[in-house]
């Protein structure tokens, strides 16, 4: 598959969807009702990091490293502010709980025919604040989104026979 823009990507916020020690699963998502987030401007990053755990050997005067837990950075999304958005009024009052949503990234990436790459996770809305900034600004809704699960990964596939 060739290299794709970021353009055309849209998000999406489901219900709550608590935590679990396993990884999710597509199928954990099935029931899930899913409204969009309009009038995006950054879906900045969204996967997984390794914490780094060290020991110093003092015998090989080395650092050795191991893998710890794993950890998602927050996700940091700015939408231009619409207050008639369903779904930007529903990152604003996800923020106001304490709950994780199901959430669901669909990338503009499907072949001729064919489905688009999809990613699906959960996340607690740790903020949505607005940000007014210059006269010459659009007033924009900046949501950071702490992941709490594994990236649920579904790739791009051709129409079938």
């Amino acid at each position: 598959m060739p290299i794709t823009a970021t353009a055309g990507a849209k998000l999406y916020i489901g219900g709550v969807l608590a935590m679990k020690s396993a990884d999710f699963v597509l199928t954990d998502f099935d029931s899930e009702t899913w409204v969009e987030v309009k009038d995006l401007e950054s879906l900045g990053s969204l996967g997984d990091s390794a914490n780094e755990i060290t020991q110093d050997l003092i015998g090989e005067n080395r650092t050795k490293r191991l893998k710890g837990t794993r950890n998602a950075p927050p996700m940091e999304v700015i939408a231009a502010i619409n207050y008639e958005d369903t779904g930007q009024q529903a990152l604003v009052a996800a923020e106001k709980t304490k709950d994780d949503y199901a959430f669901k990234l669909v990338f503009d990436d499907a072949p001729s025919g064919g489905t688009p790459s999809e990613r699906y996770f959960i996340a607690k809305v740790a903020s949505s604040n607005e940000a007014y900034d210059t006269a010459n600004s659009v007033m924009k809704l900046n949501a950071s989104l702490w992941v709490n699960s594994n990236v649920v990964r579904v790739d791009a596939a051709a129409a079938g026979p």
